[in-house]
Formats: C-alpha cells, sequence, structure tokens
C-alpha cells in the first residue's frame, strides 16, 4: 500500500519535494493495520523493524511508572501524518509504548525501504530528521506549557495544538476538528485529576471559546483561546524553506 498523503502534506508545509524525492515516497511500501481504542500499536522495550504513520484517528505515547504499574503518563499525541516512532528507526528500542486514541489506522513501514533512504535520498533524510525534531520540539513546549500554564489555559494550549497539526495536513478546517479522548486521557496528558479536567473543559465553554460535544471540538473564538493559552506555533515549525 501506498504511503499517507497526509504525511506528504506534513513535509510539503515545510519545505518543497522534488519529483524524484515524492516518487520516492509514494513508492514506498507500507502496511495498513486497524487498531481498537486502546489497543497496542507499537510495544514497549522491542527491538524496531520497522516505524508507523498515522493515517486515522490518534495515537498516544505512553509511559508506565515503576512501581506503580496501573498508573502511565502520556508524552505526545499523534495526529494524521505523524511518524509516530521514527526514532526508533536508529534507537536499539523504545522506552514507552504507543497506543491508539480511539479507533486509528496506521501504515507500518520497513526500516529496510528507511535505510535504503538514508544511503540515496539526501532531502529526504533531511526531512525525515526534521520530523523527529519537530516531535522533540513539541515534547519541549509540553514541558514549558505543563510549568507555566493554569489547568483551563493548558488545556487549551493543547487544543489549539492539536487542532494547527490537523489543519497543517487538511485533517481539520474551519476550527473543527475531532478529539477522540476520553477525560481520563486528557488527565494523563495534563497531569490533572479527570475532576480538574471537566472542570477546565466547563470553563472553556462558560468563556463562549469552544463547543465540545463527544470527540467533536468546534472552536468559537480562535483568537480568544489563543490567547488564554499564550499559543504561538512557532515551535511547529510550519515556515516552508529549503531544507
Amino acid at each position: 500500500m501506498a504511503i499517507t498523503e497526509y504525511f506528504i502534506r506534513f513535509l510539503q508545509r515545510r519545505d518543497s519535494l522534488p519529483e524524484r524525492d515524492l516518487a520516492r515516497l509514494r513508492a514506498l511500501r507500507t502496511q495498513h493495520v486497524s487498531f481498537a481504542p486502546g489497543e497496542v500499536i507499537v510495544p514497549v522495550d522491542r527491538v524496531a523493524k520497522r516505524s508507523c504513520m498515522m493515517l486515522r484517528g490518534m495515537s498516544a505515547r505512553s509511559h508506565r511508572l515503576v512501581g506503580r504499574p496501573d498508573e502511565r503518563v502520556i508524552t505526545a499525541l499523534h495526529v494524521p501524518g505523524d511518524f509516530v516512532d521514527l526514532h526508533g528507526f536508529v534507537l536499539a528500542g523504545l522506552e514507552h509504548s504507543v497506543v491508539a486514541v480511539g479507533a486509528a489506522e496506521v501504515e507500518f513501514v520497513d526500516h529496510d525501504e528507511l535505510v535504503e533512504i538514508t544511503e540515496n535520498f539526501p532531502h529526504l533524510t533531511r526531512l525525515l530528521w526534521m520530523a523527529t525534531l519537530i516531535d522533540a520540539a513539541v515534547h519541549r513546549q509540553w514541558l514549558v506549557a505543563a510549568a507555566s500554564l493554569r489547568s483551563s489555559a493548558h488545556l487549551a494550549h493543547l487544543l489549539c495544538e492539536v487542532y494547527t497539526r490537523l489543519n497543517a495536513v487538511g485533517a481539520a478546517a474551519d476550527h473543527q476538528f475531532s478529539l477522540p479522548l476520553l477525560q481520563r486521557e486528557l488527565a494523563d496528558i495534563l497531569g490533572y485529576s479527570p475532576i480538574h479536567v471537566n472542570r477546565a473543559v466547563r470553563d472553556l465553554r462558560d468563556r463562549g471559546l469552544l463547543r465540545w460535544s463527544g470527540a467533536d471540538v468546534s472552536i468559537l473564538d480562535w483568537k480568544g483561546l489563543a490567547m488564554l493559552a499564550r499559543f504561538d506555533p512557532t515551535y511547529l515549525d510550519m515556515e516552508r524553506q529549503s531544507r
């Protein structure tokens, strides 16, 4: 199966792709796999022979706490177009698992394909490197948000980020998107109790910033939400330039 166009859009949002690079990406052999909510997509501690890209739905990078196996911390949320575990291509193993958030579909790419790209396509290699660096930048920004924002603003920042990332690859528009996260999963991401998350959601609704029904989120006041969150998308590195 051919590579998801979402990933191609992720790259083209940031750089131009010559026909040779584009043809190589579209020639990548992939395996399409569907996952149920909560199912493990990438297990912890595996020796990786393939990496996966999000095609539909979302996934989360999940860490279990030592001595507390029933508790977890989510350190990343992946959307369509994300190369979820590309870092596993060069690491001996992963210290985290990747789990489906809601129903999810991914495309797995064998590392033999990535080896061939790194040996023969230097521009694509730089762009793959860029993808992992953007992932790291998102992680750093999550740390900054957790340290500097209170509950409602922290949640607002997450919503601004997710919408911006989805919109950049054509998976969301008109300030409407799907967020299939349960409140306990939001609590795992934000580091709050489900009760605090519920209060933060209610606060954003009461301010008239958004409408949230089930998994469907509509941002009613983008400027107000971004201002509350102190959201600056610079860390998502969406400026189109030669790399």
